[in-house]
């Protein structure tokens, strides 16, 4: 079987992911559940062939020396798959993310309107955050898509792999993915800062180099976009303070509070309807009273200027998901486990 009828398989039955690996049928996950596709599996010679046959002389070889490799593939007019493969103990392996070919609004996302405000900012740090598979990307290529529409400027994107594919439209985009344009997101992140930018989105804050350097970034009048995997503003607070030397951590924590706009951190629900999945999302903006709760270390008190500060824009996770519920979008129960307050569904 070729992969490309795999992949217009997929997009077809409007999968997120597809799965193949050695010994095992493909499969697909769809609404979050994985399902197998009804066809024998794939031996360890098929699998081998399929994967060699969407790899680039440079990819294989990349692929042998690590074991590992990220890379995106299009299909014309399709759909673009973000791809990770790899080996595992019965051959080899790998995932194929669906990255529409569309950038949909934030409306059509179901995301609020602070966010559109939080992409005016001139200069600081946007950090988008999540469990892999919350829709970060698509949070970004969306707020990205705004100021491409918006403003005059220049906006670098460092990405591994490349995602959603922007065009200039008011702005020049130039795209860059690690492995293929730049050695490293560091690498390609100091050069950015002799590019003449004036929005920088990085792929993944994955280093103390890599956040070190956005950091600076933010700090000396670009607006960076970023994400990590955390979730909640405490936790993502922490997580970038914590990747320093504690000699460090006092000067970071104050330019991290110099810096920040807003930490977005969102989850994907499945909606009631079956019609797809829905997110939900915790918003902190950096209002005076945040920035100095950084700066003072009082990172556990952050989730209370963001149940109060709703006047700025922001919305704490529960109050997302008590929205949700309360138009009969999605479900009461699955967002009990999720909710730091499971009593805010009865009031």
């Amino acid at each position: 079987m070729d992969i490309s009828e795999l992949l217009l398989f997929v997009n077809k039955e409007g999968g997120s992911d597809l799965h193949i690996s050695a010994g095992e049928p493909p499969m697909l996950r769809i609404l979050g559940e994985i399902k197998r596709i009804e066809i024998p599996p794939l031996s360890r010679e098929e699998l081998h062939i399929m994967l060699y046959d969407v790899l680039n002389d440079h990819q294989r070889k990349k692929f042998e020396e690590t074991h590992e490799l990220d890379f995106s593939l299009e299909l014309k007019g399709i759909a673009r798959f973000r791809v990770n493969a790899f080996r595992q103990q019965r051959g080899e392996g790998a995932v194929f993310r669906v990255i529409p070919s569309k950038i949909k609004s934030l409306e059509q996302l179901g995301l609020p309107k602070s966010l559109r405000e939080v992409c005016m900012n001139e200069r600081g740090l946007v950090l988008v955050t999540g469990p892999t598979g919350s829709g970060k990307s698509t949070t970004l290529a969306s707020m990205i898509d705004i100021l491409n529409n918006s403003l005059k400027g220049h906006i670098i994107t460092i990405e591994d792999p490349i995602e959603f594919l922007h065009e200039s439209k008011k702005c020049l985009i130039n795209q860059r993915e690690v492995g293929a344009h730049t050695h490293s997101f560091a690498n390609a992140l100091r050069a950015a800062l002799r590019e003449d930018p004036d929005i920088i989105l990085v792929g993944e804050m994955r280093d103390l180099e890599t956040i070190s350097l956005a950091l600076t970034a933010a700090e000396t009048g670009h607006l960076v976009f970023s994400t990590l995997h955390t979730s909640g503003a405490s936790k993502t607070v922490d997580r970038v303070i914590d990747v320093f030397p504690a000699a460090q951590q006092g000067q970071i924590r104050t330019q991290f509070a110099e810096s920040v706009q807003a930490i977005i951190s969102q989850v994907l629900l499945k909606r009631k309807d079956g019609r797809g999945l829905v997110p939900a999302l915790e918003v902190m903006i950096g209002t005076a009273a945040v920035r100095n709760l950084i700066r003072e270390s009082k990172a556990a008190q952050l989730p209370s200027a963001i149940q109060t500060g709703q006047k700025f824009g922001m919305i704490s996770l529960d109050q997302s998901m008590k929205e949700l519920v309360s138009r009969n979008i999605v479900d009461r129960e699955q967002c009990l486990y999720l909710a730091t307050n499971p009593n805010i569904f009865n009031s």
